[in-house]
């Protein structure tokens, strides 16, 4: 049996060839077997394998003998090659190859040649100007308005004008600072006289814009209103891990929200409000008809959805705008409160004594008031003393911290104890007739560095309370104001 490759004839069943069977010198059979055996044969074989053998051998002199072919075949390296080499450019054909390169475009400069004039091309006889020119700078304040319109090239006459013509429509302390102008200059006869004001237009205000125009010889003003809807932007949100990036991010004004951040701290502790509480936010909002948006000023901070609800509105009362609460109620002011209800009976100072008939210093102020009546510790402190006291009756010393102390005499009785911690308005006691008194009434006194001064040199908190029409009329402003709607307001907000 034999089988058949690519390459001619194999012979199976591992018998060797018969002679009978053996190729014949010029036939088929022997072509075929020749082929075999050169396509058997590796001239090049990889010289890294099989080192030593016959046919690495052949590959190592087949490598030789290729190298060896290169070099004869090669000029020679004494014969070198010689090539053509443009010669520098100098003179004229510098200049001309210079003007035409790219690398002068870096430094400012062009490109191309210059044409010489010929004697088709006449010299002018005058410069020619622009026959208009448009201008746009910046005022750095509205009382800048008329020398920049002369360093901008106009007359002084015609900024005179221009400046009759706009205190007419608005002040110039009214014009904001960084107000743009354009304005147009037209042509002029003469070189030595300054260009004519053709047309000026500016932005007077958020809700005028002013334009100059030239009709003939003068100057005319108009004046074009700005439609300006006013409406409270309102931003509620709830209260994150931080306040203030919660409502920066509910798209409240970093002002505002810095703001309401403030008068909230007047009520109740901020860091308190937890992330159940939601904020409400309404701020002054002004909305030209151009598109330019102005916010103005808080007007309204309020919390809600926990047990820390906030509903606080500025409001003028006596010429003195205070922020008050749903109830009307303002802000207490002062730096201690007032330590008892009733009206000052007694000052500090040197008096004739009621009971002792003789004149002495009187340490402190009486305020009068019916027995019984609450005593309140006038500000935060620790009791120094609480008890009996030979003239002053029941008495109570409260220790402030660093130099001031206060003291409390003729008590019909004392709640509290050495030592015990009160807080400001906290009760420590009751107005009496202890001691030697010659009605009911409550001694104040307070020290400094030990030394008793006059209690009335300190401020008593006091708290403002809207009553009446105020009252009423507060009322319905804070009811308009939560009725505007979330993102925009409905109604147009009263200055």
């Amino acid at each position: 049996m034999f089988l058949r490759n690519d390459h001619g004839l194999e012979f199976g069943g591992g018998a060797g060839v018969s002679p009978a069977l053996a190729a014949a010198p010029g036939t088929a059979l022997s072509i075929r077997l020749k082929r075999r055996v050169f396509a058997d044969l590796d001239l090049a074989p990889d010289l890294g394998a099989r080192i030593g053998s016959l046919t690495w051998y052949r590959g190592v002199a087949t490598c030789v003998g290729l190298c060896a072919l290169t070099w004869l075949m090669a000029p020679g390296l004494e014969t070198p090659i010689y090539g053509t080499v443009a010669p520098a450019l100098t003179g004229v054909e510098w200049d001309a190859a210079h003007a035409q390169a790219i690398a002068p475009l870096s430094k400012g400069g062009t490109t191309g040649y210059r044409v010489a004039a010929t004697r088709l091309v006449a010299p002018l006889t005058d410069t020619p100007e622009r026959p208009v020119i448009s201008l746009d700078f910046k005022l750095a304040s509205g009382d800048a308005l008329l020398s920049s319109l002369r360093r901008s090239g106009v007359g002084a006459a015609d900024a005179e004008q221009v400046g009759a013509l706009v205190t007419k429509a608005v002040a110039f302390d009214d014009i904001q600072p960084g107000t743009m102008l354009d304005i147009t200059l037209g042509r002029r006869t003469d070189k030595a006289q300054p260009r004519p004001l053709q047309n000026m237009a500016f932005r007077a205000r958020f809700d005028l814009k002013l334009e100059v125009a030239r009709t003939g010889n003068q100057l005319s003003l108009k004046q074009i209103p700005i439609a300006i809807d006013h409406t409270p932007l309102r931003v509620q949100g709830a209260i994150g891990s931080s306040l203030y990036r919660s409502a920066r991010a509910a798209g409240a004004p970093a002002k505002a929200v810095e703001s309401y951040i403030r008068t909230l701290a007047t009520r109740v502790p901020v860091s308190r409000l937890g992330s159940g509480c939601k904020f409400d936010i309404i701020v002054k909002q002004a909305r030209a008809a151009t598109g330019e948006v102005q916010l103005g000023n808080l007007l309204y901070a309020g919390v809600s959805g926990c047990e820390n609800k906030v509903q606080l509105m500025p409001w003028e009362s006596d010429g003195k705008t205070e922020w008050f609460d749903g109830g009307g109620k303002g802000n207490k002011t002062g730096m201690m409160a007032m330590p008892t209800n009733g009206r000052f009976s007694s000052s500090f100072g040197m008096r004739r004594h009621p009971i002792l008939g003789y004149t002495r210093m009187h340490k402190g102020i009486d305020i009068a008031a019916p027995w019984g009546t609450p005593v309140y510790a006038a500000t935060d402190g620790v009791v120094q003393f609480a008890g009996r006291s030979s003239g002053y009756g029941n008495l109570i010393k409260l220790s402030h911290g660093g130099a001031f102390g206060t003291g409390y005499g003729h008590l019909s009785r004392i709640v509290v104890r050495n030592g015990q911690t009160v807080r400001k308005g906290q009760v420590i006691g009751a107005v009496g007739n202890t001691g030697m008194s010659t009605g009911p009434h409550l001694h104040y006194e307070l020290y400094k560095n030990g030394v008793a001064v006059n209690p009335r040199s300190v401020a008593f908190s006091s708290l403002r309370q809207l009553t009446g029409g105020d009252l009423g009329a507060f009322r319905s402003k804070l009811s308009q104001l939560l009725s505007v709607p979330v993102g925009r307001g409905a109604e147009k907000d009263e200055d």
